[in-house]
């Protein structure tokens, strides 16, 4: 079959095999001798021509000018043999028969040439009938990938489109996003217009209709941002455009449009808009700037501290309000901010319009763009010239504060001192007469003359040792700060206190740390310290029994020094753990209320703390921390 249907004649109008083909010849001729030996014996009705004539049609029509040959050959041989008598035998062909044959022919030939015709129409038909169909389904594909992706970017844009009929005020037309835009659910079908309305904004609804109508009126384009109201409360901000469709006659017939949801961009504008109102009305100076150090921003607060107007510095360099000892700090803050490094707060200087020097305290950090490039760096400056005057009166005053403590720390010392310096004075005297009678003796004595000298001069030593001491304490404080050794600041006020310790029979114990680190402060500030503390706890033993004082030095962490001072004297309240640091508040008689509230500010100026508990089973103990490296 598949052969034979590879062999199919072109000029057959019907796809049928060659075989089926060439059995319609043999079958229409066969039908045409049997309905005509029909009609002669029956019917005694002679039709010759007609039923092989039909024969020959219909083989030519369904077969093809092949088959209708081979009918055109039987129908010759049939009609001879048996129509034409005498029957049963083939007799010469005669005029008749050659008319005959001729008209077959023809006959063959014109119904060839109508079917080949009609094939070809069918043909040219059928090709056009395809080639539509293809660009029907090929535009109908793309017009719903169209859709599909106009669907797409509504939804990801959030803008809805919708078409409005003029003359009904009816809405003809509205997309999935314009459902979901406004709370509708797309099975309901489009909302009335009204509808629409009541979803608007109470406040915005008149504006919206009076705003469209004279877009209709005016035959122009309609556009505003009104808000909408879900059911649900939630309020959306919508950008709603539209645009005329006109008819032949230049009638407004329809108005297509579209809705955007821009609720989160309206309030990006808000936020912004407040934020921009803050910077603005900063007190600090609030400067943005690009990698080459241009003045893209300038706040009001930056006009009232530096002196100049926004339009008088932006486009310039930040260089203009930078001392010229200062630039090359200007250069490695730029460079680390291109690193992406934000720079914490430091103080600096910084200069006028004017030439005047003022201190601020600087925060800088990198700018980014949507992408996150580093495009430039804002910069916060905060004006600290008062405050660095009035830390410089503070200064001023808590060391005359901590001079006068210490003055009168020295006073309750002074009985002592004077104690222990008469007896060195009073060994000096004595050795000096001593060495005077050897030398006067008639018999000169020079080496108990040199003993009385050596001891007259370890007198001395031990009386300058002292008087060093008391100095020590009443020199004012230079604020310098270097390495020192806490453990040899405790050592030394152990042994100004000494004399102190002797006459209250205190007993003292030191446990200090030889591998201790030196920390970055002031050696006289950090003796007061100790010295007024061990004083403390001196009076506090006044009365108790036993009297231990236990002194020790450590590490709290590996970079910072602790000292531990415990008594055994009346202890302290634990209510008034903290309120015994604060300026004025006291215990004592006659105190001042000044001392520990000095110590306080000492150790949290050095970047430390101090504090104090009471002790077990009775006293106090007193501690402070110090980093090693400030």
């Amino acid at each position: 079959m598949g052969q034979a249907m590879a062999h199919r004649d072109p000029s057959s109008p019907t796809p049928l095999p060659a075989i089926l083909r060439y059995g319609i010849a043999v079958l229409s001729v066969a039908i045409a001798t049997g309905l005509g030996l029909f009609l002669l014996r029956y019917l005694l009705v002679e039709i010759r021509l007609t039923p092989f004539l039909f024969a020959v049609a219909v083989t030519v029509w369904y077969g093809g000018i092949g088959p209708g040959v081979l009918a055109i050959v039987l129908a010759v041989l049939s009609l001879n043999y048996f129509i034409v008598p005498p029957f049963g035998s083939f007799n010469p062909i005669s005029k008749a028969d050659l008319v005959y044959l001729t008209c077959c022919t023809l006959c063959a030939l014109a119904v060839g040439w109508v079917s080949a015709v009609r094939r070809r129409a069918e043909q040219v038909l059928r090709r056009a009938r395809d080639e539509l169909d293809a660009k029907v389904v090929e535009r109908t594909a793309n017009l719903q990938r169209s859709e599909g992706y106009l669907a797409e970017a509504q939804r990801l844009s959030h803008t809805g489109s919708w078409v409005l009929n003029v003359a009904a005020r009816e809405t003809i037309h509205w997309s999935q996003e314009t459902y979901r835009l406004y709370g509708f659910d797309p099975d309901g079908g489009i909302p009335p217009f009204e509808a629409l309305l009541q979803r608007i904004h109470p406040e915005d609804r008149d504006r919206f209709v009076d705003d469209l109508e004279r877009a209709i009126r005016e035959r122009a384009d309609h556009e505003m941002i009104f808000r909408a109201v879900l059911p649900g409360g939630t309020l959306k901000y919508i950008l709603g455009i539209g645009h005329p469709v006109f008819n032949a006659s230049g009638d407004v017939v329809e108005f297509v449009g579209a809705a955007m949801d821009i609720t989160e961009r309206k309030r990006a504008e808000v936020v912004g808009q407040r934020l921009a109102a803050i910077v603005d009305s900063s007190e600090d100076a609030i400067v943005s700037k690009d990698l080459n150090g241009t003045i893209e921003s300038w706040n009001g607060g930056a006009e009232r501290l530096f002196g100049y107007q926004a339009s008088e510095v932006i486009g310039k360099s930040i260089l203009i309000i930078i001392p010229p000892d200062r630039h090359e700090e200007e250069l490695g803050i730029l460079e680390r901010i291109r690193c992406g490094e934000r720079i914490k707060p430091f103080e600096t200087v910084r200069m006028r319009q004017d030439g005047s020097l003022l201190d601020i305290s600087l925060t800088v950090s990198p700018l980014r763009d949507a992408a996150g490039r580093i495009i430039g760096a804002s910069k916060i400056a905060r004006d600290i010239t008062e405050r660095k005057l009035a830390e410089a009166r503070e200064r001023a005053l808590m060391a005359e504060l901590t001079f006068m403590n210490r003055a009168a720390t020295a006073g309750e010392l002074s009985a002592s001192l004077a104690h222990e310096l008469k007896q060195p004075l009073t060994a000096i005297v004595t050795r000096a007469g001593a060495a005077r009678h050897w030398l006067a003796a008639e018999t000169l004595n020079i080496d108990k003359a040199r003993a009385a000298l050596d001891k007259i001069e370890t007198a001395g030593h031990r009386a300058g040792d002292i008087i060093k001491n008391v100095s020590a304490v009443f020199k004012k404080d230079t604020h310098e700060r270097n390495p020192v050794d806490v453990n040899r600041i405790i050592l030394e006020v152990m042994s100004l206190g000494e004399i102190e310790f002797k006459n209250h029979r205190i007993e003292v114990h030191t446990k200090l740390d030889d591998r201790l680190p030196r920390v970055i402060g002031n050696r006289v500030q950090l003796q007061q310290v100790i010295l007024n503390v061990v004083m403390n706890a001196v009076e506090a033993m006044h009365s108790a029994q036993p009297r231990r004082l236990h002194i020790q030095s450590g590490l709290s962490k590996p970079d910072v020094v602790h000292v531990s001072i415990a008594d055994t004297g009346i202890g302290i309240d634990p209510a008034n753990a903290d309120a015994i640091f604060k300026p004025l508040y006291t215990t004592k008689e006659h105190g001042m209320g000044m001392g520990l509230s000095i110590c306080r500010s000492i150790i949290e100026d050095h970047g430390g703390r101090i504090w104090a508990s009471p002790g077990e089973p009775r006293g106090a103990i007193f501690q402070f921390e110090l980093p090693t490296g400030i």
